[in-house]
């Protein structure tokens, strides 16, 4: 009976340990794998739970959808929300409490998910993983589409198709960590969650760097590994090893850390500890006391300078942080070289050689020179006949005991304030003064403009502005310019503002004249183009030679473009003069070139507004030209927007127009439009096709969604036909710059990074920024493209 008794007592407590103690989660409660269609719901913290199990919402802060392994993907909630890997210590429950599980990949790390928002995942029926905010706009989603979402044991969380066939993998795509048998690839990098850190292999070797513009190196090792019959290097991260480095045998994963420091990170019992693997003082990270300090063994410090007024050019960005930096007093700027000298540094500073820009000059003066001519220079450093320039400053090593044959120079405005009060003042009543003794000014040179205008007419006073205004373009007669064009008798095309027409210049050079005809716009036209090109040149905008401004007759002279307007050639279906897949390609690109210019490398940022074929002419080379900047508008540098009336051509405009606030990303969303049909060879609106591909940008969307963007490229050319892939992938391109949020397009600069690579538009995002490579992977999702207008 007894006996009876301690049995059923022993089953009833075998029974009851399940409820009392939270067992963690293993693969028999997570799936490692789930197939199409799905979709899971990560509700708000404070709301019901949906999937997940409330132990691990509460300890681990992680809501699982696949385990496998030491492995769990899902949605990580700690402020914010990721979909993410993270690794977990399955043999005890107490790990969960005690730390929590480190994130390993993520994909929305750069646009996380506010933990009070409600955010859905779905493997839609047509493969397409995406992570969605709950009112259905994108967050997430990779290029690729499957039928089955898979968590491998190592931590990699696959795509792969009805074949099971992996069409897409988070190997491919590290954000800040390696796992145990994951590689890190050239074209790959590691980039630190928070800064500027990245990790990257170059060149067949390991380098740490800050990721500007030039990249700032502070460690590299070389080290070869190669694939097979390939030149790509690599390096894997297997049980000791991680290329020339030794991990150990218990490290679960590598991460490159905010602060710089790369760490092979271990499970104990105190949490998990990393190991440094680039083994640098601390003072050689190059941000490590922020930007325009020193570092030193007492610390952080604002730069130091040898000058005999004492002024304080630096302070620092937070007194009780000295860590943080410090900013130039007064900032230098490229609009006024003049103004700028150099601060030599006290003391014996150095930094390592390969975070330099390096040039062969043998003498100080020419050291500094160079520099002070150059915009991107921010620092001098000179040692024995060796001249490094800075591009940025970072954080500078400061030794005491260095060499004194090194000189090093910080480039600075003149005109730098100090901390004192009354100087301070003093500066503040010239600024006022100023700007009084301007309004003055500009008030009585109106009073001078109305008295004129009284006198000699609108006309005639516009004539004499154009004079005074303009040096580089020459002024011509009317009289001249019949001569010029015999009269006005080949004509070589016709527009909305007038007529264009060939003519001989004496210099026997040839001419395009073209003849402005109508009142009030056609006067602001004329003026927005002198104004806009007159003054500045380039190879890819066309070039004004002149103009005339005499009575009512107003004509623009512009360079000749043998093979005219680019509109003539792609929307012609004569099989004969179709033009080839690599020329298009090259207009594409001397068109991202040309606004790149204006937007970016000009004195003023010029929007151009009026971006398409009928604008962009092509030489006898077919080397494609920006022209017609009638509608154009300057903006200052600093300028990031303008508010303006609606103008430009219906079907190129960005939907940020019915704001009236743009940007020159009006101009990127005109590219795309023009891209597509360079690259289809229709127009953007075509009549003479059914109701429901009439227009370009419907029909690219739909083609998109079914997988058949190849049945867009242009079926007049052959040699298009036979390069459709290549052509596809600057389709990407195109779609990038189509999307909705005008924030989310990338830069004309960027757009030429990518058209001047090879055809594989992925294999050249790797000089892009992360923000602009997740931007980029999101583009080819039809829910990012404008429908119709």
């Amino acid at each position: 009976m007894m006996h009876k008794n301690v049995c059923s007592i022993f089953l009833v407590i075998t029974l009851l340990i399940p409820l009392i103690i939270p067992s963690s989660f293993s693969v028999s409660d997570y799936p490692s794998f789930v197939n199409a269609p799905n979709s899971w719901i990560n509700t708000p913290s404070s709301g019901e739970l949906s999937f997940w199990d409330s132990s691990f919402r509460e300890s681990a802060d992680v809501r699982p959808i696949l385990v496998n392994g030491m492995f769990a993907c899902g949605f990580h909630c700690t402020d914010n929300c990721l979909f993410a890997v993270s690794i977990f210590n399955t043999s005890s429950y107490d790990y969960y409490s005690r730390f929590p599980p480190p994130v390993v990949w993520s994909a929305n790390r750069n646009n996380p998910i506010p933990d009070e928002e409600e955010a859905v995942l779905e493997l839609t029926s047509q493969g397409n993983l995406v992570l969605k905010h709950a009112n259905g706009t994108l967050i997430w989603s990779p290029n690729a589409a499957g039928s089955r979402l898979s968590l491998s044991a190592e931590g990699n969380l696959m795509l792969l198709n009805r074949t099971n066939r992996m069409v897409w993998q988070s190997f491919d795509h590290p954000t800040d960590s390696l796992v145990r048998g994951q590689r890190l690839a050239s074209g790959q990098k590691l980039r630190a969650s928070e800064g500027s850190y990245a990790f990257a292999i170059i060149g067949g070797e390991f380098r740490a760097y800050v990721d500007s513009d030039p990249s700032q190196i502070y460690y590299r090792n070389s080290f070869m590994e190669q694939e097979n019959n390939s030149r790509q290097s690599y390096a894997e991260f297997l049980s000791q090893r991680f290329g020339t480095f030794y991990v150990g045998d218990s490290s679960s994963f590598i991460q490159l850390g905010s602060d710089g420091h790369l760490k092979a990170y271990t499970l104990t019992e105190s949490g998990w500890e990393g190991t440094d693997l680039l083994s640098l003082d601390r003072c050689e990270y190059p941000l490590v006391c922020g930007r325009y300090s020193a570092c030193s063994g007492e610390g952080c410090s604002c730069l130091d300078y040898a000058s005999e007024n004492q002024t304080n050019y630096f302070r620092p960005v937070n007194y009780s942080y000295p860590h943080l930096g410090c900013s130039a007093v007064s900032p230098i700027s490229c609009d006024l070289p003049l103004h700028h000298s150099f601060l030599q540094l006290r003391g014996y500073y150095s930094q390592t050689a390969y975070s330099f820009l390096f040039s062969e000059i043998t003498t100080l003066q020419d050291c500094k020179e160079v520099c002070l001519n150059n915009c991107s220079c921010k620092a001098a450093i000179y040692s024995r006949g060796k001249c490094s320039f800075l591009s940025q400053v970072f954080s500078i090593m400061k030794s005491d005991d260095g060499d004194d044959s090194i000189s090093a120079f910080i480039k600075v405005h003149n005109f730098a304030i100090s901390h004192n009060f009354r100087p301070r003042r003093k500066q503040n009543t010239r600024v006022i003064v100023g700007l009084i003794l301007g309004a003055v000014f500009f008030v009585f040179l109106i009073c001078i403009f109305i008295f004129l205008r009284s006198r000699k007419g609108f006309q005639e006073v516009e004539e004499d502005y154009l004079d005074s205004a303009l040096g580089t373009p020459t002024r011509f007669s009317y009289k001249d310019l019949k001569i010029i064009t015999k009269n006005f008798s080949n004509k070589l095309g016709e527009g909305g503002f007038g007529c264009a027409f060939h003519g001989i210049l004496p210099s026997a050079s040839e001419v395009a004249v073209k003849n402005l005809v109508g009142f009030g716009p056609v006067n602001k036209s004329f003026l927005a183009e002198v104004q806009t090109i007159g003054s500045i040149h380039h190879c890819n905008l066309v070039t004004l030679v002149g103009f005339c401004a005499e009575k009512l007759n107003r004509l623009l002279v512009y360079e000749y473009m043998a093979n005219g307007f680019l509109n003539l050639w792609i929307f012609d279906k004569n099989k004969d003069t179709a033009l080839g897949c690599q020329i298009r390609k090259k207009i594409i690109c001397d068109i991202a070139k040309g606004l790149a210019y204006l937007h970016e490398d000009c004195i003023h940022k010029i929007i151009h507004l009026d971006i398409k074929p009928q604008n962009i002419l092509l030489d006898e080379d077919f080397n494609a030209k920006v022209s017609d900047f009638g509608l154009s508008k300057i903006l200052g540098k600093e300028q990031s927007r303008v508010i303006t009336t609606m103008r430009g051509t219906p079907g190129y405009m960005a939907p940020e127009w019915l704001s009236s606030v743009i940007t020159e990303k009006v101009d990127v969303y005109s590219f795309g439009i023009v891209v597509l049909e360079i690259l289809c060879g229709r127009p953007n609106m075509d009549r003479s096709q059914q109701e429901e591909d009439r227009h370009l940008l419907g029909l690219f969307r739909r083609k998109q969604e079914e997988g058949n963007l190849m049945d867009l490229v242009d079926k007049c050319s052959d040699d298009m036909q036979s390069n459709a892939a290549e052509v596809v992938e600057m389709m990407k391109v195109a779609a990038w710059c189509l999307q909705t949020e005008y924030a989310r397009r990338p830069s004309m600069s960027t757009v030429v990074k990518l058209l001047e690579g090879s055809g594989d538009v992925e294999g050249n995002m790797n000089g892009l920024t992360a923000e602009a490579r997740e931007a980029y992977s999101s583009t080819i999702l039809p829910s990012m493209l404008s429908g119709p207008r």
